[in-house]
């Protein structure tokens, strides 16, 4: 199913802005609730990396790896925002994007960019080791000039762009450790599978705002949805036994494992009843299923990242 660009959609442009839309913008610019779910998943990988080491997992070391790889993340999003901002015009769920309402100058995003970017990496370079800051420099150019442009070439773009959504946990275990050693892979691989249910779901939920700005996610070029569903079922049912691994590898205790398997059955649920339908991306029963879907992996990750760290072995 495809469309072709559209003209964005009537915005209006605001006039004076107070401190409080000003920072509703910043906030919108660096995508704020992705940022939180990556430091998040790095709070994880610096947790099992000084709990490894034997050492304590609440100190300042925690501040600077959160921070410096927030802001990383977040100038990263911001960035994609300035790169996409002739696309984002053409879709309702981001019409109202600084960049798009004018609300704030390219020159000013710019900058917002260059801080968070130069600022996060000397942060970690500085404060923790420069693998962490090489790394987090890495991913966000993986994310900005492989992933961002191949949104518009082909579907393959959800793939590439799972390699560097997953290495929050990864940067998080590099922030405590110093070097990437086995754990570390384990949390790249659960954050690298789950990302499929959750970003097939959001595209099909947005499916035709994709369409009309020309991005070529998966339900956007075919048109009865069979390939994103035996995506979504593939991956949900890989992300499975993949969150076992910390237990079997001594991470975390019986109690994670028991849990772990509950979530992830659970989420195996949702994806299975999109298998099961298998609707095109067109049908309002197919954008109720991928809603449900989506609430459910967002609400997923966070749960079985607490899990493991509540119950991790001693």
């Amino acid at each position: 199913m495809t469309t072709a660009p559209t003209r964005p959609l009537p915005v209006a442009v605001p006039g004076a802005r107070g401190p409080i839309e000003l920072l509703r913008d910043y906030a919108q610019l660096i995508k704020i609730r992705v940022t939180i779910l990556v430091v998040i998943t790095a709070w994880c990988g610096f947790f099992f990396g000084q709990h490894k080491s034997g050492l304590p997992v609440l100190t300042i070391k925690l501040l600077w790896a959160l921070a410096g790889i927030g802001m990383v993340a977040g100038g990263t999003a911001c960035m994609n925002e300035i790169i996409e901002r002739k696309s984002d015009a053409l879709m309702r769920r981001t019409a109202l994007r600084p960049m798009v309402t004018r609300s704030m100058g390219l020159g000013h995003a710019i900058a917002v960019w260059a801080v968070l970017t130069t600022g996060g990496a000397t942060l970690l370079a500085l404060k923790l080791n420069l693998l962490t800051a090489l790394l987090s420099l890495l991913t966000a150019a993986c994310y900005l000039l492989i992933y961002t442009p191949l949104k518009m070439i082909s579907p393959l773009c959800t793939f590439v762009g799972a390699f560097p959504g997953a290495m929050p946990g990864v940067l998080g275990w590099t922030a405590a450790r110093g070097h990437i050693e086995y754990e570390a892979f384990v949390l790249f691989a659960i954050v690298f599978f789950w990302q499929f249910p959750h970003f097939h779901a959001i595209a099909l939920l947005y499916c035709d705002d994709y369409a009309k700005a020309g991005i070529r996610m998966l339900p956007v070029v075919e048109n009865d949805g069979r390939s994103t569903a035996r995506q979504i079922l593939m991956y949900g049912a890989a992300l499975l036994p993949t969150t076992l691994a910390p237990t079997m590898m001594g991470m975390a205790g019986l109690t994670y494992f028991i849990g772990a398997s509950a979530l992830g059955l659970g989420l195996f649920y949702f994806c299975a009843r999109i298998w099961s339908e298998c609707l095109p991306p067109s049908e309002p029963r197919s954008r109720i299923l991928a809603r449900t879907l989506l609430k459910a992996s967002v609400t997923y990750l966070p749960l079985l990242f607490a899990l493991m760290m509540l119950n991790s072995a001693r």
